[in-house]
């Protein structure tokens, strides 16, 4: 059965199919017919159908409107907001009461449709039919469609449920109607009766308003006057029912007047506005009979209403009393005093006894209220009242329970503050008791520090500072106090503490008089520091006064010298005594100035101005006479010098000059060019040796001058004869040179022109030949041969010009010799022949070859051309089309040979016209030759044309023809096809058909358009061409012209009667176009070509590309094919031919994915071949590398000198280098072929094979070039080992002359010739090294490379042999000279042997007093030299050896050296029996002084005021007793060595004694302020105790509430039992507090026990933090304490002690992570207090890090102060070992024969050997004194050597040479001959020349002047020298050698200056600021290597030195005795 819903959905489809034919119908009208009437037909209903859909879009919109209003939704636009579904599914879900699936989240299309098919698909749920209507119509805003659908939705939840019975006809049983026909039924039921009023449809009944308002009036008489209304006025009828119906009946207004009152209302717009009148009427009817029910319940419930609004007023004034009462509890400002917090607890204990109590009885009747209106409710069947938000008894329970917790927030927050305040007070009082014991101990001492006792010397001053620091001490550890009392009063600020001001100005007077003790301190402080300053100063000049008077006494000796030696030895000796007045110019200078400092200004002066301006001016008149003294000295000294040195110099010069003459005067001056340059080099070298003494001999004859000036007699003499024989010398070298060269010039002439003159005549005899070729070829030949010998005596020219030259730069007297101008003329000549005879030649051979070319070619060209004309007479036009083609191909063959035969022709014609110009003598046969050949070629050329015309003519005609049929047939084709689809149909398989039939038909038409357009061009030409067939051809044209009409007609026709098939059929022409468009891709993409180069395969990627490119132009030509598809074939798809359609499409989404597979594909494909093509453009580079490498070590030479095989190794290592750079290239080809290979490329086989071929050929071009490299190196070592032995002989050669030299000046010369020898045999003794070298060399050479063996051993041979001859010859020489010196060396030896034992017992009588341990120790040194086992046995020897040779001495020396043995025994005992006595009064005052710096101590009356002070005291004196227990052993070593040991005993016994009385009285003061402590802790406790006593009772009480609430809850009970109604909900509701509030008690409880639980957790972590930090307070003061160790011992037991410290903290270690850990478990746990907690963490943590940081800073000390003491050892026992040689190297004994030179170089031997045994000891010292970093070494001697010093003074290290080493070092000095003195001498400066520091430094100079920038301020590596007093810079070390400082620059002085580390300077490391106060210079300096930051640090280190220099580590002054150990002593 079908429904009414179904067929209304048939009658909307036929409707719209019905408008669909009729636009459809009129647009086919309108194209046949375009008349007026139907324009303006078609217009009008257009325009009432967009009217109409203009009314429902409208009417639809406001029905949807009022659907979705019930879920607050609405839409603007029907067409629009139903396209994403959501608001559709909405109105369905609100239509239907029904739950649809949730919409898809998200605005794309593919989410819209999902929407929308949802809807869509509840629907069809609800059997509603939807024709042809689908979820892309909706989302793609179809109109009509979403208009159906809406309408739809109408009918099927609107309409569809509307039933009307009618009444019984006839007796039978009451019909009824749905739908529609009941809806208009039920309209005419309700209007019947009503004039005017006839509804008979749902249209034009409705026009003038009456139905609506007779609707209205029959339901509701009261909103209508009908009979008011009139049918003339419709639109106020309509306006009228419209806004009644909207404003009273709450139906939605969805039409207006003017859509009603219309020609044609819209039906469904009706219908659904009078739907809604119906459903509304319905309603009321409904609500009409339950409305008098309503009447009898409203009594009751105005009752009840009244109830309710008591109800209201009551719990609203409650609330409102909570709120305002919980703001007052919430108040949190309190009093800030205990008696106001107090009162403020009692107004707090009076509200809740007073005014609580009523509002708790008011809560409980509203709850009895509220109650008893839910009764009544009940009773009536009402909707239980339900109080409004917030005033419900939960709300009113809520605000309450809120009270209740601001009330118990408020009792606690009174007693916390109650307490607070209390502890406050406490805290105060505490405070006051503090500062008043602060207060009167601040004012004690400054009466103290007040008074300056300093005493008037320099120990009583001293001892004054050291008690001034222990006030010091005393005062810095009092600060922690004074920290203390601040502390109490900033909590006390903190806690706002209401007497705080008066707290303030307690604590800023003690800060006042804290502050004003540090000034009074600080002031003591400076008035001491001047007054021990000026002392010292004053005992400075002491020891310059007394240094200066012995040193008088030397300058004034008259001993000025009688020889150069002993004038240089005075003057050596007067350099070290001007050395040390000049250091002490700047002592003196310092001590002055520091002096002068105390006697000026208006600061506080120490001592009497006067006093001190005596004392420095005493001072300067010592310094100046001495200093005058010293100039006189110098000055006569040199005088005696210059003398003696010129005499000593004119007579080596004079001596030179002869041995020089008789070697110019040679007239050997060569035979042949060889010889020549062998003279030349000699003589070079010679002049060479010349020029360098020249200048020598300017500066002795300016030297002369000077002195002839000064009236010198003897010099000019002697200056005279110099100089005449010098110019001599000069003339003679002059004169040699002149000829050698002059000698080389004429041989190099001779053998050049000889050269040149034999390759001239070769050339000739080539040049006459009369062979000129006898055909082309051997002519050809004879001319390139010619080309050569040309251009060779082209060359020649040059040389004959430089030939000419060379002759006249010859002297004159060999220039015009007949033989050099002879050859000149013959070479000119000769040059001049040959070029006549190149021109004549050249010319003959041209001439030849162009007469054989022109025979040649014309012959060939004839017979060519004969050939072809046979064969073109027998060629026939032939009529068939295939001979026409074949004639056609052949002449076309014959054009391309004709060129090639006028190129030919061409050349013969130039050759002709070279033959004419040169008039050759068979020219006229060649122009006959040329002119018959021209004339046939015209006559061919002509021949070909005329036949190739005829052929193409004919050609052209039959082919014309042909296609003519062709083109007609192919008309006629397609006219057959268009026609054969008339028949076909409109449908799919009939439009597929005709698509398939018509596929191409557009392109074959333009192809046959053009086609005719050819043939028109083509007809018109053949007509011309063949006037007789002229006829024929233009009617074929005609013929094709009037099938191609036809054809265009059919066309046209089948076109107008497709019709709208035609889109169709296009949509068919574009898949088809497309497929075929796929599958010409996916053909072009199959190819399987694989590029062979490189440039094919990038062609073919970019053509790949470009596929794709074509492929993203098709993608939207392929979506449009598919969308249009799939529009096509939705809901088609039971059709068959739909389904071949869909096919199709599937298959074209097949396709195109496989196309871009295939692409990908094909990618990767070419992508692997442009890899492979890459790798082998690369590895064709690389092969080309590898063969030049490959020819270059094939074509490697050895050349036969030094120069050529170093150029040759070099140019090798470049090329070993190129190697190297090209690996690069081949390691990236090889990485690019092994990613081929790894990624699996096509060509893998093949890249592996090109890999292996390169790197074999690498791998053996690398080995080959190894071993070319050796045989290069070794052909360079032999070179070089030639080049050596040729130096050598040369050498030899030149000095077997000067031996060889037995001239002999008499008496008078004899011993400067013996002097002379002397140097010459120890030239060759240092020079046999050098033939050593060389033998080592050649064997060495030998022994790698056994191939040489005969050339060196040749070339050793005949070098050892020239060796040998020199050797004898300087020995027999040496031998004659000594016998003829024999008697001067007699004379000499004994005057010397009578002075050294004189000065011998001259030392032995000297009675020098031994003063002190220093001077005891430098006798005893200068004895054991004179008494030390070698130096014993070197003077036995000494004597034996001359009195052998003095046989006359021999029992006067023995005699007295043997008297002197014993004396020497004697002096050494005393010596060392006085050094004994010395050495123990030293140690003896050391151990006084040591006990008496710590009796103080030990005698001290500070025994702590606190716990803590009393702690850190034991710990005091506990290590000063460890460190008494460490220092027994020493004083016993004391006692046992001395005699007088009653002090040292009584006072080592003293301080034992109060040691021990100090440790008794330190156990009893901790025992009394550990009592004490104890008392506070418990006194504390007692007033925490008070504040909670007052809870106690509340505590008693607890105990008793449990049993008390039980009996409450058990009366409770039983009550409501007894009772109901009221009375039993009132007990349950009071019983029910009543255990609240217990559980509320009981909460309350547990979270007062956690809160004491957090604080007994904060006690116990303070108290463990409080013990762990007084524990490390102690430990820092342990490893703080200033420790003097004397030596290496010491050290160590100090060093076990820190370790010992170190185990102690370790032991700690548990302790300390457990504190660390509870703390951190309480701030996990959140704690109350945890910011506390945090900060005691913190500060412990700290504290633990300093102590660490102390520790190993002090570790760090004793391991380098380890050292130290080491270094000291060491360099004590190496200084012996030195002081011990100086004698023997400062000997002047050199031997005075053979036999004693050989002795005594086997002892120098001895003695270097035992230095070498000694070198690594003094290396190892170097080490402890040299910073290196890298290569470049940076000398810290300076700087450990003063860190050394004034530790080991601290140390008291007074061993005998325990710092000589260093002073040695610092000073560079040695002790003067005869004057022997000990490093620790302190009255010796440093010398002003010595260089303390020397390296590469970094400097920036900042400023020029006060205030003024550097103009350059950029970093510079310099190189810096540090000397006394001053600091130089120099370029570089070489620089520094020469003199030359950097830009000039004046040394800084040091005097004033000032130097500080820079730590905030952040561009460099290591900077240090230095200021020179004079000059205003600012000048940071970097070390800039890693190892200066040792040297940085070892200047930072040592605190007992740091206290002695406290500005060490800031700026500080630097006074030149820094360096010293005597100044800063």
């Amino acid at each position: 059965m079908t429904s009414t819903t179904d067929f209304d959905n048939v009658e909307i489809t036929q409707q719209y199919s019905r408008i669909n034919t009729r636009f459809e119908l009129l647009g086919e009208e309108l194209d046949n017919d375009n008349s007026s009437a139907r324009l303006f037909e078609r217009s009008r209903i257009k325009a009432l159908a967009d009217e109409r859909e203009a009314v429902q879009k409208k009417t639809f919109t406001k029905w949807v409107n009022s659907i979705l209003f019930r879920v607050s939704c609405r839409i603007s636009d029907l067409y629009l907001d139903l396209r994403d579904g959501r608001m559709l599914i909405k109105l369905l879900e609100v239509l239907s009461g029904e739950k649809l699936p949730k919409p898809t989240k998200g605005r794309m299309r593919i989410h819209c449709l999902e929407n929308v098919d949802k809807a869509l698909q509840f629907l069809k749920e609800q059997r509603v039919h939807l024709e042809n209507m689908g979820s892309h119509d909706i989302v793609d805003g179809n109109h009509r469609l979403i208009l159906g659908l809406i309408w739809t939705i109408i009918l099927r939840f609107q309409i569809q449920d509307i039933v009307v019975e009618m009444g019984q006809v006839d007796g039978t049983q009451r019909e009824s109607r749905t739908a529609k026909d009941a809806l208009l039924l039920w309209c005419q039921m309700k209007t019947a009766g009503y004039p005017n009023v006839n509804i008979t449809n749902f249209t034009t009944s409705w026009k003038d308003g009456m139905a609506f308002s007779a609707l209205i009036h029959k339901h509701r008489p009261d909103l209508v006057d009908y009979s008011g209304l009139k049918r003339s006025n419709p639109t106020h009828n309509l306006q009228n029912a419209f806004n009644v119906a909207e404003q009273t009946l709450g139906v939605t207004k969805l039409l207006d007047p003017e859509d009603v009152f219309t020609e044609n209302p819209d039906e469904k717009s009706i219908i659904t506005y009078v739907v809604a009148f119906y459903h509304y009427f319905s309603k009321m009817k409904a609500l009409a009979v339950e409305g008098k029910r309503v009447g009898k319940v409203l009594d009751h419930a105005i009752e009840t209403e009244k109830m309710i609004d008591k109800y209201e007023t009551l719990s609203s004034d409650l609330l409102t009393w909570i709120q305002l009462t919980i703001i007052v509890l919430n108040n949190r400002k309190l009093a800030n005093s205990l008696t106001g917090v107090q009162q403020q607890l009692q107004s707090f204990n009076s509200y809740r006894i007073v005014e609580k109590p009523p509002k708790f009885q008011e809560k409980g009747n509203l709850e009895v209220l509220l109650f008893t209106i839910q009764s009544r409710m009940r009773a009536n069947n009402q909707r239980v009242y339900t109080p409004k938000e917030g005033a419900l008894v939960a709300d009113l329970n809520r605000a309450w329970e809120h009270l209740e917790r601001a009330e118990h927030e408020r009792e606690r927050v009174l007693r916390d503050e109650l307490i607070r305040q209390e502890k406050l007070e406490q805290m105060a009082r505490r405070f006051d008791r503090k500062a008043s014991m602060r207060e009167t101990w601040l004012v004690e001492n400054q009466r103290l520090v007040a008074q300056d006792n300093f005493g008037y010397d320099l120990p009583a001053v001293e001892a004054a500072k050291k008690k001034h620091d222990a006030i010091e001490t005393d005062v810095a550890a009092y600060e922690e106090r004074i920290q203390g009392i601040v502390a109490i009063s900033k909590e006390l600020e903190s806690e706002r503490y209401h007497d705080n001001k008066r707290i303030d100005v307690r604590k800023d007077n003690i800060l006042r008089l804290w502050d004003y003790l540090q000034e009074l301190l600080k002031a003591r402080r400076a008035r001491l520091d001047k007054n021990l300053t000026l002392q010292r100063i004053f005992q400075e000049m002491l020891y310059i006064i007394n240094w200066m008077d012995g040193m008088k006494a030397r300058l004034l000796s008259p001993d000025f010298g009688k020889h150069l030696l002993e004038v240089d030895d005075l003057l050596q000796k007067h350099a070290l005594v001007e050395a040390d007045i000049t250091v002490q110019a700047e002592r003196v200078h310092n001590a002055n100035a520091a002096a002068l400092k105390f006697a000026n200004g208006d600061s506080y002066k120490p001592c009497d101005p006067q006093v001190i301006k005596d004392r420095v001016q005493h001072l300067d008149l010592c310094y100046q006479e001495l200093c005058a003294l010293a100039a006189q000295r110098r000055a006569r000294l040199e005088q005696s010098r210059r003398l003696w040195n010129f005499f000593w110099e004119m007579a080596e010069l004079e001596s030179w000059i002869k041995e020089k003459e008789h070697i110019f005067s040679s007239l050997d001056y060569g035979k042949d060019l060889t010889s020549v340059r062998v003279l030349q080099s000699k003589h070079s070298a010679f002049e060479n040796e010349l020029g360098a003494r020249c200048a020598h001999l300017q500066e002795i004859m300016d030297e002369g001058d000077k002195m002839i000036q000064a009236r010198h007699f003897g010099v000019g003499d002697c200056m005279e004869d110099v100089r005449r024989q010098w110019q001599q010398l000069e003339e003679l070298a002059a004169f040699r040179r002149q000829n050698l060269q002059d000698t080389q010039r004429f041989f190099q002439f001779q053998g050049d022109a000889e050269d040149l003159k034999a390759g001239l005549l070769d050339i000739k005899r080539q040049m006459t030949s009369d062979d000129m070729g006898h055909d082309e070829y051997t002519t050809q030949r004879l001319l390139k041969r010619h080309r050569d010998l040309r251009n060779e005596v082209a060359k020649n020219g040059a040389t004959i010009d430089a030939l000419t030259k060379q002759a006249a730069a010859l002297p004159e007297e060999l220039r015009n010799t007949p033989d050099i101008q002879r050859r000149l003329k013959d070479i000119r000549d000769l040059y001049m022949e040959l070029m006549s005879l190149c021109d004549l030649r050249q010319k003959k051979l041209d001439d030849a070859m162009a007469l054989y070319t022109i025979f040649s070619e014309t012959d060939s060209c004839e017979l060519w051309m004969g050939q072809k004309e046979t064969w073109l007479v027998g060629l026939d036009v032939p009529e068939n089309l295939e001979d026409l083609e074949v004639v056609q191909n052949r002449l076309s063959i014959l054009a391309s040979d004709m060129a090639n035969v006028q190129t030919r022709a061409d050349d013969v014609n130039k050759a002709v016209k070279q033959l004419e110009d040169s008039r050759h003598p068979c020219t006229k046969e060649v122009k006959e030759c040329q002119l018959r050949l021209n004339k046939r070629w015209e006559a061919f050329k002509a021949m070909v044309e005329d036949k190739k015309r005829k052929v193409d003519s004919a050609l052209s005609y039959h082919n014309y023809g042909l296609e003519c049929d062709e083109t007609e047939a192919w008309i006629r084709d397609k006219t057959r096809v268009i026609k054969s689809t008339q028949d076909l149909g409109n449908d799919l398989n009939a439009v597929m058909t005709i698509q398939r039939k018509l596929y191409g038909m557009e392109r074959d038409l333009a192809a046959i358009e053009d086609k005719l357009n050819f043939l028109r061009s083509e007809a018109d030409q053949l007509a011309k061409d063949h006037p007789d067939n002229a006829a024929d051809i233009l009617s074929r044209r005609a013929e094709l012209d009037l099938a191609w009409d036809n054809l265009r007609a059919s066309l046209k026709d089948r076109e107008d009667s497709l019709g709208e098939v035609s889109k169709l059929q296009t949509f068919l022409q574009d898949m088809d176009d497309f497929q075929s468009w796929l599958f010409k891709t996916q053909k072009a993409i199959a190819s399987e070509d694989m590029p062979e180069t490189l440039p094919q395969a990038e062609q073919l990627l970019n053509l790949h590309d470009a596929v794709y490119d074509d492929m993203d132009a098709h993608e939207e030509d392929y979506h449009k094919v598919r969308d249009t598809g799939v529009a096509v074939t939705q809901g088609q798809l039971d059709d068959p031919q739909y389904q071949e359609l869909d096919k199709r499409l599937k298959g074209l989404d097949r396709g195109w994915d496989e196309l871009h597979k295939m692409w990908d594909s094909r990618k990767g494909f070419l992508d692997q071949g442009l890899g492979f093509q890459l790798f082998m453009r690369d590895t064709k580079q690389v092969e080309t590398i590898l063969n030049n490498q490959e020819y270059t070590l094939a074509h490697t030479d050895k050349p036969d000198t030094l120069d050529g095989a170093e150029q040759a190794l070099k140019k090798h290592e470049d090329f070993v280098c190129t190697m190297d750079a090209n690996m690069e290239k081949l390691a990236s080809t090889l990485e690019g072929g092994q990613r081929l290979v790894d990624s699996g490329n096509l060509d893998s086989p093949r890249v592996q094979d090109k890999m292996d071929s390169i790197h074999d050929r690498y791998n053996k071009n690398r080995g080959k070039a190894n071993e070319v490299t050796g045989i290069l190196k070794d052909n360079r070592d032999l070179q070089h080992f030639l080049q050596n032995t040729q130096d050598l002989t040369l050498w030899i050669n030149e000095k077997m002359l000067t031996a060889q030299d037995m001239s002999y000046d008499g008496d008078r010369n004899l011993h400067t010739k013996w002097k002379k020898h002397q140097a010459f045999m120890a030239e060759l003794a240092s020079n046999k090294d050098w033939l050593n070298k060389i033998d080592q060399e050649g064997q060495e050479l030998m022994d790698s490379k056994p191939d040489f063996e005969p050339i060196v051993t040749v070339r050793l041979a005949k070098l050892h042999e020239l060796w040998d001859k020199l050797e004898s010859t300087a020995e027999d020489k040496a031998c004659l000279l000594f016998d003829a010196n024999r008697s001067e060396l007699f004379d000499q030896s004994q005057a010397d042997m009578k002075k050294w034992l004189a000065e011998l017992q001259k030392e032995l009588q000297g009675d020098d007093e031994v003063k002190d341990l220093t001077n005891a120790n430098i006798l005893l040194k200068k004895h054991q030299v004179c008494l030390c086992p070698p130096h014993l046995q070197q003077t036995e020897n000494h004597v034996r050896d001359r009195a052998r040779e003095l046989e006359d001495l021999q029992e006067a020396v023995q005699k007295d050296f043997q008297q002197l043995l014993t004396p020497l025994a004697q002096r050494r005992g005393k010596l060392e029996a006085a050094k004994a006595v010395h050495q123990f009064y030293r140690d003896l005052a050391d151990e006084i002084l040591w006990v008496e710096e710590r009796l103080p101590l030990a005698m001290s009356d500070e025994h702590g005021s606190n716990l803590q002070t009393v702690q850190l005291l034991l710990k005091k004196n506990q290590t000063l007793q460890r460190e008494m227990k460490g220092h027994q052993p020493r004083v016993n070593e004391v006692l046992e060595r001395g005699r007088r040991m009653a002090s040292l005993k009584e006072v080592w016994a003293r301080l034992q004694e109060e040691m021990a009385k100090r440790r008794d009285r330190l156990n009893g003061s901790n025992r009394a302020q550990q009592y004490y402590n104890d008392a506070d802790e418990a006194e504390a406790w007692i007033g925490e105790q008070e504040l909670y006593m007052i809870a106690d009772d509340k505590a008693k009480k607890t105990h008793l509430l449990p049993h008390q609430v039980q009996q409450f809850q058990e009366t409770a009970a039983r009550l409501h039992a007894q009772y109901a109604g009221d009375q039993a909900t009132e007990i349950q509701a009071q019983e029910k507090e009543v255990v609240e509030a217990w559980k509320a008690l009981l909460d309350a409880c547990d979270g007062r026990r956690k809160r004491l639980e957090e604080t007994a957790d904060k006690f116990r972590f303070f108290t463990m933090v409080r013990d762990l930090m007084a524990w490390m307070e102690s430990t820092i003061q342990q490893i703080e304490t200033q420790e003097k160790p004397r030596d290496v011992s010491s050290v160590e037991l100090l060093m076990k002690y820190h370790q010992g410290i170190r185990s102690e903290i370790d032991q700690r270690g548990p302790k300390f992570s457990d504190c660390v850990a509870h703390g951190k478990a309480l701030l996990a746990r959140k704690h109350k207090y945890s910011a506390e907690i945090k900060d005691k963490l913190i500060q412990l943590m700290e504290k633990k890090k300093e102590m660490m940081t102390k520790w190993d800073d002090r570790w760090d000390w004793l391991r380098l102060l380890l050292e130290v003491c080491q270094f000291a050892r060491d360099a004590s026992v190496a200084e012996a070992w030195l002081v011990a040689q100086e004698p023997y190297v400062a000997s002047k004994d050199l031997g005075q024969t053979v036999n004693e030179v050989e002795k005594l170089l086997k002892r120098h031997e001895a003695f270097e050997k035992s230095t070498a045994t000694w070198e690594e000891r003094f290396s190892a010292l170097e080490r402890l004194t040299t910073v290196c970093g890298g290569n470049d070494c940076v000398c810290a001697c300076v700087y450990l050597c003063v860190f050394v010093c004034v530790s080991m003074q601290e140390a008291g290290l007074q061993e005998a040479g325990s710092l000589e080493l260093l002073d040695a070092s610092v000073s560079g000095q040695t002790p003067r001959e005869g004057e022997p003195r000990a490093a620790t001498l302190p009255a010796d400066p440093l010398s002003p020349k010595a260089v303390l520091q020397e390296g590469m430094l970094g400097r920036k100079h900042d400023l020029e002047a006060s205030g003024k920038k550097a103009s350059n301020r950029s970093w510079n590596n310099l190189y810096c020298v540090l000397k006394p007093g001053q600091m130089s810079v120099y370029k570089d070390a070489k620089s520094f050698g020469h003199g030359s400082t950097y830009h000039g620059e004046d040394p800084l002085s040091l005097g004033n200056a000032k130097w500080e580390v820079l730590t905030n300077y952040k561009k460099k490391k290591h900077v240090f600021i230095l200021r020179d106060t004079g000059q205003t210079t600012d000048r940071p300096r970097s070390v800039t290597t890693p190892a200066q930051d040792r040297y940085i640090r070892t200047s930072h280190l040592g605190t007992g030195w740091q206290q002695q220099l406290p500005e060490l580590h800031q700026e500080r002054t630097i006074p030149p005795s820094v360096l010293r150990l005597s100044a800063i002593g």
